[in-house]
């Protein structure tokens, strides 16, 4: 299966870089080839309908049709509501757009499928996270 096209922020780059230096496994080696092959923007050159650090999106679960809104965080700022991007679904939803969607192993060893439906918040969009 062919992975989507993906757009990252020079600025999440640099801070999930340093993330890396100390994180260790699967999803952060998984992390770390989504950062390889990622488009690099310039913060102030993000789409607004790309996934980013700490971005708010509505997101749907393709079996049961349920809607979900989500933040993408630092695992430090994990919590209702909130993903960590070292979470398996957290490193797969970093730079996708609106449309996309992505498959996802669930605890009960089902495959899901998210598709993101809209980012309801993002920093850089917000004249926030430039630099």
């Amino acid at each position: 299966m062919a992975l989507p096209a993906i757009t990252v922020s020079r600025l999440d780059v640099a801070r999930l870089e340093a993330l890396l230096a100390t994180a260790h496994g699967e999803v952060a080696d998984g992390l770390e080839e989504e950062l390889l092959r990622a488009t690099v923007v310039a913060p102030e050159a993000m789409p607004a309908d790309v996934v980013t650090m700490n971005s708010r999106i509505r997101c749907r679960e393709q079996a049961r049709g349920r809607e979900m809104s989500l933040t993408l965080v630092y695992p430090q700022d994990n919590g209702p509501e909130r993903v960590s991007i070292l979470a398996p679904v957290g490193a797969a939803l970093l730079g996708l757009s609106v449309g996309q969607s992505i498959d996802w192993p669930a605890p009960n060893g089902k495959i899901l499928k998210l598709e993101i439906l809209a980012v309801e918040y993002q920093p850089e969009a917000n004249g926030e996270d430039l630099e």
